[in-house]
């Protein structure tokens, strides 16, 4: 039987609130009927690792509490999912790693509080690759995640779980982290909107380190109201994260509705380009969201990025070398589950070798190779003037234009186990979406259409640092036109 509860649930995450914020339904009701939804999802496509009934409650009633004393909140009620290499106060927070069992969040990150500030109740953490490090959600320690819209296919990564999790219609919002596109590609190819802030947009207080300089978290939603709705509860300056952008951002839903008359967009020429291996259906969905911007009053220009196919390479290096950094950390005796050893150094040998999966191990190999005395200059330092270049590209092409549109993926969700034995093939998933987060440039995918096997295809706008408000506005004229795609097969009700 399909209670209000359930019908609210399907909808967007504002309407939701709405309705907690006005008393029609219970922040509690609502809770109850997603840690429902939660459990079916997490049997049928391991979006959840941890599931919080209990503190889940006790947050409704605390939001019910609040909606009766008056106090307004924007997102009353709203269900929420985190990946689990966000901390959340009093659950566990793995990063979808063995090295991590058994450890339990202090606090809060920063995001995390600001949106349960704003009236979200967390309903658990769900799957994601390991530490971050993936494009398919299949390098978690505890299992790969299966795309609501075919469960043969991966959800994309590392924000996968998150990403199921909404396409199911187990919780309307949740958030994720994006280091090279974590956010943005599960959100193409769950049919979802997913924001890559500007880097220091939101604080990374309280998130497990992956690349420090890269790292953002950011929301995954079914609409781009939800989604600007998301960002701008947690975005702001924090103390506790000293390169979070001082000033607070200012009118992330202003230009929500303004369209996008007179804006210049530019086509990304390397995204056309023959050896940008660009699937076909991929491709026939860039041009329908290009026509859907300039009928709606937008000038469409070509404008190239000369450095774009190198920014994968780049991005590989200085990403491996500040894991390699920051994942010494976990050796068994600062942080992390302990497996002994004959000696300190077979400590750490047996604590690292038990607890990071292949993907990890790779990567902080990598690293470290990158960072080794005698090949710093070769491989780190010239990632870094490649990664300075792409930002002065970028700078340049934004003189002929406002925003950029390109894919956000090269292709559609491909099926679990497909590229498992090739990383160059994995790695080359990002190719779109790697270039904004080394220029630190804020980035949103919007569903744009689907392909002939009825799989999401989602296109990414770009812009210039704080162009946020554009990118919504530009979003969703694409939403707007396009439509809605329907409920997935392996949605939840």
């Amino acid at each position: 039987m399909t209670t209000d509860f359930d019908l609210l649930l399907d909808g967007p995450a504002h309407d939701l609130a709405e309705a907690v914020s006005a008393r029609r339904v219970s922040a509690r009701e609502v809770a109850e009927a997603s840690l429902a939804r939660v459990g079916r999802s997490r049997e049928l496509h391991g979006a959840f690792l941890h599931v919080a009934p209990a503190a889940a409650l006790a947050a409704a009633d605390e939001v019910d509490r609040r909606v009766a004393s008056g106090e307004a909140l924007p997102l009353a009620g709203v269900p929420l999912a985190v990946k689990d290499n966000i901390n959340v106060a009093g659950l566990p927070s793995t990063a979808g790693s063995r090295i991590l069992e058994g450890f339990v969040a202090a606090d809060d990150a920063t995001c995390v509080a600001r949106l349960k500030a704003a009236g979200c109740v967390v309903v658990g953490k769900t799957s994601c690759d390991e530490f971050g490090m993936g494009s398919s959600n299949e390098s978690s320690a505890f299992g790969p995640v299966k795309n609501p819209w075919d469960l043969t296919r991966v959800p994309g990564g590392s924000s996968g779980g998150s990403a199921a999790a909404v396409a199911a219609f187990a919780v309307p919002l949740a958030i994720g982290t994006d280091t090279g596109g974590s956010v943005r590609q599960p959100a193409s190819f769950c049919s979802l909107v997913g924001v890559k802030p500007t880097y220091g947009r939101v604080s990374r207080y309280g998130l497990l380190a992956y690349a420090s300089s890269l790292d953002q978290a950011g929301p995954l939603a079914r609409s781009v109201r939800d989604a600007a709705l998301a960002l701008s509860a947690m975005a702001g300056p924090d103390e506790r994260d000293s390169t979070s952008i001082p000033a607070a951002p200012r009118g992330l839903l202003d230009r929500l509705e303004a369209g996008a008359a007179g804006v210049r967009i530019g086509l990304l020429a390397e995204a056309e380009a023959p050896e940008g291996g660009l699937d076909p259906d991929v491709g026939s969905v860039l041009d329908t969201a290009a026509r859907i911007l300039e009928s709606a009053g937008a000038t469409i220009v070509r404008v190239s990025v000369p450095r774009v196919p190198f920014a994968v390479a780049a991005y590989y290096i200085l990403a491996t070398a500040e894991a390699s950094s920051n994942l010494a950390r976990y050796d068994g005796v600062r942080y992390g589950a302990r497996r002994e050893g004959d000696g300190l150094s077979g400590l750490y040998r047996a604590t690292r070798s038990a607890g990071f999966g292949p993907e990890v191990k790779r990567r902080i190999l990598l690293g470290t190779f990158a960072l080794s005395s005698g090949y710093r200059e070769a491989w780190y330092e010239r990632a870094q003037r490649v990664r300075a270049l792409l930002a002065l590209d970028f700078a340049e092409a934004f003189r002929s234009c406002d925003a950029i549109l390109c894919p956000t993926a090269p292709e559609p969700a491909f099926r679990i186990g497909e590229k498992g034995a090739d990383p160059l093939a994995m790695y080359l998933a990002d190719v779109f979406t790697v270039p904004a987060s080394l220029a630190g440039l804020p980035a949103l995918s919007v569903p744009a259409g689907l392909s002939r096997e009825r799989l999401p295809i989602g296109m990414q706008l770009a812009g210039p640092e704080g162009s946020e408000p554009l990118l919504f506005a530009l979003g969703r004229e694409i939403e707007r036109a396009a439509g809605a795609w329907g409920r997935p097969p392996g949605a939840i009700r």
